[in-house]
């Protein structure tokens, strides 16, 4: 029988942890269905309205590699509630913009505080739980991560339709007080902090980027967020300017996307007892490949055409987030705040890349996505198949399955 999640423990952390991961879709998807919006408020291309969402990943990004070596170093909690701090302060700027000059800045600024807290929920979950535990708490936290990314842009549709796009993000500054109140009242989970200078961190990413085995299956999965970062950058164009939905409508279509990139945590969960995890990762990324295929085959005459090989695309990516990442950290056994951050980076600065991609004027973007599914979807199957069990070798051998 698998190791089973320390009740204690889950009750109490399990909801913060999956609400500090879920900061870079509440932050951004809540806010899509302003765009069209605020394109035509402020008269400006929608590439210009997008630097409020590229601005937010590169700082973000930015950020990851600060918080964990110094979390290494001075533990969570601080680095936490500093983040948290930051974020609900600039949240509130983003809702007292009057301009998108203003909010390209205060975007910048509340990325710099959401950055502490996806990259700390992982360094967490390695904390507190050994790899056995660790592979099924992140699939709990994934599921519950799901909704996120599901119900923001519903949430933020109703809020515009009811309110305007400024009480969105007076929203999100509730939301991140209650994650700063989470943060104050957890215990301290890193029991054997870091000597490393904070003026020593270069030093500390040089010896990841050293570690062969983590910096190669961290880029081969990294591949798989190009479509996935595309699509929440030029979803909200294609639906509501190209096929003509609502706001509200837009909040549907793109939470029924969300929802199968749950389903496919949901079902990691359940089937990674009798199935082995090698076996359900290389049909993720066959499934990913698939979707992408069916994207650029399919004509794209209704919303369908993109929801339908959309959902496939998310469900498996949801399938392969929770065991991919489990394995990428299997990789250290030191540096782990510092590891962690740099595989949010990576992932992020990858997908800022795709949505300065997919905002430049394509004759037909769908088209884009399917690209982006097929490109990185094959070549992650090909590594994968080529490389797994050179990768598999760092688990426990009761887990190399």
């Amino acid at each position: 029988m698998g190791a089973r999640i320390p009740v204690t423990v889950s009750t109490r952390l399990l909801f913060l942890i999956a609400l500090l991961a879920a900061f870079p879709p509440l932050s951004t998807d809540m806010y899509l269905p302003a765009i069209p919006e605020l394109r035509a408020q402020w008269q400006q291309p929608i590439m210009v309205i997008n630097l409020t969402l590229i601005g937010f990943f590169i700082a973000y990004c930015v950020f990851l590699l600060v918080y964990g070596p110094i979390s290494d170093r001075y533990g969570r909690r601080r680095p936490l509630m500093v983040g948290t701090g930051i974020y609900i302060a600039a949240s509130l700027a983003c809702a007292l913009s009057d301009g998108i000059q203003m909010m390209i800045v205060a975007r910048v600024f509340q990325a710099a505080g959401a950055a502490s807290a996806s990259a700390l929920s992982l360094a967490i979950c390695k904390d507190l739980f050994d790899a056995e535990s660790r592979e099924r708490v992140m699939a709990h936290i994934a599921v519950i991560m799901a909704l996120a990314p599901m119900l923001a842009p519903i949430i933020g549709s109703w809020v515009i339709y009811w309110a305007d796009w400024r009480w969105v993000f007076v929203v999100q500054a509730l939301m991140g007080a209650v994650a700063f109140l989470g943060v104050y009242r957890m215990t301290e989970p890193l029991k054997t902090f870091s000597t490393v200078s904070p003026r020593k961190v270069i030093g500390v990413y040089i010896r990841l980027l050293g570690n062969g085995r983590y910096t190669s299956l961290l880029l081969a999965m990294s591949l798989l967020v190009f479509p996935m970062f595309a699509f929440i950058a030029g979803s909200s164009e294609i639906y509501i300017s190209h096929f003509g939905l609502s706001e509200r409508q837009f909040g549907i279509f793109f939470g029924a996307n969300a929802m199968a990139s749950m389903l496919g945590s949901l079902v990691f969960g359940r089937i990674s007892l009798y199935i082995p995890t090698q076996k359900l990762v290389t049909i993720s990324f066959a499934g990913v490949l698939t979707a992408g295929i069916w994207m650029l085959v399919w004509p794209h005459t209704s919303p369908w055409s993109l929801t339908l090989p959309m959902a496939m695309m998310t469900f498996f990516f949801g399938l392969n987030r929770p065991p991919t990442n489990n394995l990428i950290l299997e990789q250290v056994h030191q540096d782990v705040g510092a590891a962690s951050s740099l595989l949010v980076f990576t992932f992020m600065i990858l997908g800022a890349g795709s949505m300065g991609i997919v905002s430049l004027q394509w004759p037909d973007k769908i088209n884009v996505l399917g690209t982006m599914a097929t490109v990185s979807g094959g070549l992650t199957l090909l590594f994968w198949l080529r490389y797994k069990n050179v990768f598999l070798a760092a688990l426990p051998t009761h887990r190399r399955r």
